[in-house]
């Protein structure tokens, strides 16, 4: 059976309602506050994070070097994708005699420091995970057998252990903190903050907070990311209900030094089809997401490796010209999402969340040469496109 959407068409959206659409949210591109000034992630951060792979004890400094290799060899380090980032469980049980976090001696036997030169030999950065409260997630979640490893109370002392060991990218985890140790949130985040804004090293900061006190309306100046939802799993549901809830997340846009933060990418995950994972990258893009891969890059088939390294899709995500991209229609089965591009060009995704193939239409005001980027062709003038269950078209759009 095959159902058309062809949003022109519906009474619903007539062209030139969605061309008023368009023209409004072209007006409309937020002033953005300024960003936190530590001149970092001038464009969305990339790269690679542990937890979808391996978890918490599964992770070992094996497996981060062998990603760290399969980044370098494979193409997606040259593609983009430059930070290592080891999430929770790299810690030993406890702190060091002088209050100093420490590796696990089991499963990081070299240290952290070492792990981190190995990283930087690569041509990559290196990233690690730590909590504004005494516990992490996995010590919630997972029964993971730690005290005292959260930098409650050795915020200073953190921030310099990780410019000592040559940390690029730190990712600060809530964990719940406010219940369980009494904390304000943005408080928390802006005290370590300061703490990295003494060293002589620049450090990314990734806070992570699930968008629960909506930190795209305040964050900008405390971090260079923040998340926008709570954990993105590896399916289609979960998938779709992270691109809901971005359309209102998006009226808020990122921009360079500090990016909204729909959570890592499932691509090579679960249950997602090659189609599904394309239309979660492609969505990604238009958001100017970051990217962060999480499974084995070692393993990935030549699909899903294709998805990740696609240069002109991962243009798109790279590319802000004012503003990321916003949901420009949706209706049964289907959504539209586009953004401007610089030179005055536009992206647009046509996705179909339906279950039967879909043809998704929309009229963009002005005259455009389309370019499909998943199939590398250019398609002419009609940005339009017929698609299976839950897949999606990323079309650029470049001025005739």
């Amino acid at each position: 059976m095959r159902l058309d959407h062809d949003i022109t068409a519906k009474p619903k959206t007539s062209p030139l309602v969605l061309l008023l659409v368009v023209l409004t949210w072209l007006l409309s591109l937020p002033v953005a506050t300024p960003a936190l000034a530590n001149g970092l992630a001038a464009t969305p951060p990339m790269g690679w994070n542990s937890w979808n792979q391996v978890r918490c004890y599964d992770l070992t400094e094996d497996v981060v070097e062998k990603a760290a290799d399969a980044l370098a060899d494979s193409g997606l380090r040259d593609a983009g994708y430059r930070y290592v980032v080891v999430d929770d469980c790299w810690q030993a049980p406890t702190r060091a005699a002088d209050g100093s976090l420490q590796a696990d001696p089991k499963r990081f036997p070299h240290g952290i420091a070492d792990l981190a030169d190995y990283v930087h030999s690569r041509g990559l950065l290196f990233g690690i995970y730590a909590v504004p409260g005494s516990r992490t997630c996995a010590m919630a979640n997972d029964a993971y057998p730690a005290s005292g490893i959260g930098s409650l109370g050795h915020e200073r002392q953190d921030a310099e252990t990780f410019g000592r060991w040559g940390v690029d990218y730190l990712k600060y985890d809530w964990c719940n903190a406010d219940t369980v140790d009494g904390l304000d949130r943005r408080a928390a985040f802006e005290k370590m903050r300061d703490e990295l804004a003494a060293l002589p090293r620049p450090i990314v900061y990734a806070i992570s907070e699930y968008g629960v006190s909506s930190p795209w309306t305040w964050a900008r100046p405390v971090a260079n990311s923040w998340r926008t939802t709570n954990d993105l799993v590896a399916t289609w549901d979960s998938v779709l209900a992270t691109i809901d809830q971005q359309a209102a997340v998006a009226v808020h846009s990122g921009g360079p030094g500090g990016w909204n933060d729909p959570d890592m990418l499932q691509v090579g995950n679960g249950t997602l089809s090659a189609d599904e994972a394309r239309a979660h990258f492609s969505v990604w893009a238009v958001l100017n997401a970051p990217l962060f891969a999480g499974t084995d890059p070692a393993k990935l088939t030549g699909t899903d490796l294709a998805t990740l390294a696609n240069p002109e899709a991962i243009a798109v995500d790279q590319d802000f010209a004012g503003g990321q991209g916003r949901q420009l229609d949706t209706g049964p089965g289907y959504q539209v999402w586009g953004k401007p591009l610089t030179g005055g060009g536009f992206a647009v995704v046509l996705l179909n969340t339906g279950s039967t193939t879909t043809t998704v239409s929309a009229s963009i005001p002005g005259s455009w040469s389309v370019r499909d980027l998943w199939t590398h062709q250019d398609t002419g003038t009609a940005v339009s496109a017929s698609l299976r269950p839950h897949a999606a078209a990323l079309l650029k759009l470049t001025p005739r």
